[in-house]
This record gives structure tokens, C-alpha cells and sequence, in this order.
């Protein structure tokens, strides 16, 4: 359990200071915003506790506020898509169910599940956390093609950073 606990910390501190570090700086065309941070909510296993995920996702979010100086957005954010990721979980479960070592991740669950799972509470986030920044529906068309673009930047980093970090496990990576 002490291992379980300490990856995830270094997850956490790895994450962070990317995104603080360098994905801070990292914009494609003025549309394209890439938060791996979120990550560490994706990545997080299934059999979560409930409250503890949503106190993770206030630290997550609260910890980019504070470098950001975005006033709560992040936290906001990061809070409701830890508040949908059991849903989620919930209506993806596969047929066998999980297992209780399974991780919501790329090699733990395969492709059409994790871009189906990964992808939706991206879009979740992005979707708020916009939304929250601009403080209304102005300029719905910019903000809605900074979402889908900044969902599929984050998405696509999430992908790669999985691909290079995790072990390859089982359950139909492919």
C-alpha cells in the first residue's frame, strides 16, 4: 500500500510541475491549451474512494490556481470531473466488470475504452473550466473551438505520456 501511495505522489509531483514548468507555455495557434494535470484524476485507480477523489481533485485544481492565478477556475473544474469520473466508470464497466488491481488507464483497459472514458471528462473539464474563465456564453464560437481544441491537445499528451510511462498490462492493449 506504501508503493501504491508513493507512485501516486510522484504522479501527482511529476504532473504538476509539468504542467506548471512547461505546459504553462506550451499554446497551439492561441486555441490549443494542453492541461495534464487532469491527468492525475484519470490515472487514479477505479475502486476510488469517493470523497478522497473529490478532495484529490480540489488539491489538483487548487495547486494550478495558485500558479495561474486563475481564482478557483481549475479547482472548479477539476472537481466536477472528479465528481463525474464514478458515473463514467460506472456506465463503461465491461462485461466481465473490473478487476480490483485494473487502473483507468491505456494499457489496464485498452483503446476504445480509455478515448471513450479519457476523452468525455477531458471534454468535461475543458468545457467548465472555459466557461468559468469567460464568465458567461460571450464569444461561444472562440471558446467552444478552444475547447475541442485544447481537448484533443490534452487528450493526445495523456496518450503519449501513457504510451512512454506506464506498463504495458493486459486487458486488451492493442
Amino acid at each position: 500500500m506504501n508503493s501504491f501511495r508513493f507512485i501516486h505522489l510522484v504522479q501527482f509531483v511529476v504532473l504538476m510541475s509539468l504542467q506548471v514548468l512547461l505546459m504553462r507555455n506550451l499554446v497551439l495557434f492561441e486555441t490549443g491549451f494542453c492541461f495534464v494535470y487532469i491527468g492525475f484524476i484519470l490515472f487514479l485507480p477505479i475502486e476510488m474512494d469517493k470523497v478522497l477523489l473529490l478532495l484529490l481533485g480540489f488539491v489538483c485544481g487548487f495547486t494550478i490556481d495558485l500558479f495561474y492565478d486563475t481564482s478557483g477556475v481549475h479547482a472548479a473544474a477539476t472537481v466536477l470531473m472528479a465528481y463525474l469520473r464514478p458515473s463514467m466508470l460506472k456506465l463503461l464497466t465491461p462485461r466481465d466488470g473490473y478487476e480490483v488491481s485494473d487502473h483507468a488507464s491505456l494499457p489496464s483497459m485498452g483503446w476504445r475504452w480509455f478515448l471513450t472514458y479519457g476523452m468525455t471528462l477531458i471534454f468535461v473539464h475543458h468545457f467548465t473550466m472555459f466557461f468559468l474563465e469567460l464568465n458567461g456564453f460571450k464569444l461561444i464560437g472562440f471558446t467552444l473551438a478552444k475547447i475541442v481544441a485544447s481537448t484533443l491537445f490534452t487528450g493526445t499528451v495523456l496518450l503519449i505520456f501513457q504510451m512512454l510511462f506506464f506498463e504495458r498490462r493486459a486487458r486488451g492493449f492493442r
